[in-house]
């Protein structure tokens, strides 16, 4: 039986668990953040042992939902992040740079590069991946564009989490579109990709049956099979869970 099991919960939001350890990224679990709302169901995950946070977007941050956590709960985070959650009084805070390492429990977290502008007021302008380590390699790349040192990033990849869209209609610098999310592929090689960051938050104008919400999983999984036919696409509905 694997040892990983991956579950989408929406947007940049999975819990990966992975030799007894449970992490989660990015929680965003109520159903409306700022001007965004949830297409799915709100989310109520089991309680992780750490949260991975890649940077301060309020589509990425949102305390709120960390409030729904164990205080318990380790939360790592870019440095200059910390200050953000203070008030919420979890006693284990990790504030890393790139190549900072933390362990949680048998797995090794890596704080890896981003190519992402994360400004927001009052917030750490530092963007951060994360490579995942135990008896498997998982890549979970936050919000990004395609970068020089992607390739080879996590050697001997096994997963990676990559993300292949946005909140609305268009995208911005610093995110990764069906084509570029592809062609990372083919820096990053991983055994298996699981697309994140579509299909679970719209701008409160946009009707829940708008194009961006659906179209850009089954662009990437055809491009991903014309550039990297030998990474294995696995495109989970949020909620849904797979075994790697």
């Amino acid at each position: 039986m694997s040892d990983c099991r991956v579950t989408y919960v929406g947007h940049a939001t999975t819990v990966v668990e992975l030799d007894g350890v449970r992490l989660l990224t990015d929680p965003v679990l109520r159903a409306r953040v700022a001007h965004l709302r949830r297409t799915t169901a709100s989310a109520s995950p089991d309680q992780p042992d750490a949260v991975l946070i890649s940077h301060g977007h309020y589509d990425h941050l949102d305390r709120p939902s960390l409030r729904q956590l164990a205080r318990k709960t380790t939360i790592v985070l870019p440095r200059g992040l910390g200050r953000v959650v203070k008030s919420l009084a979890f006693p284990d805070v990790r504030e890393v740079v790139e190549g900072d390492e933390v362990n949680v429990g048998d797995v090794v977290v890596r704080a890896t590069h981003a190519d992402h502008g994360s400004w927001s007021p009052g917030r750490s302008p530092a963007s951060l991946g994360y490579a995942i380590l135990g008896s498997m390699r998982i890549y979970f790349a936050g919000d990004t564009d395609i970068f020089e040192g992607m390739a080879g990033l996590v050697p001997d990849l096994d997963l990676a989490l990559i993300p292949i869209w946005g909140w609305g209609p268009s995208l911005g610098p610093g995110h990764l579109d069906p084509l570029r999310a592809a062609e990372a592929l083919t820096l990053l090689r991983p055994r298996v990709a699981i697309p994140i960051h579509w299909g679970s938050l719209r701008p409160i104008h946009k009707s829940s049956r708008a194009k961006f919400l659906s179209e850009p999983a089954a662009a990437f999984s055809a491009l991903a099979r014309e550039h990297a036919p030998e990474t294995e696409v696995r495109v989970l509905q949020p909620g849904e869970s797979t075994q790697i």
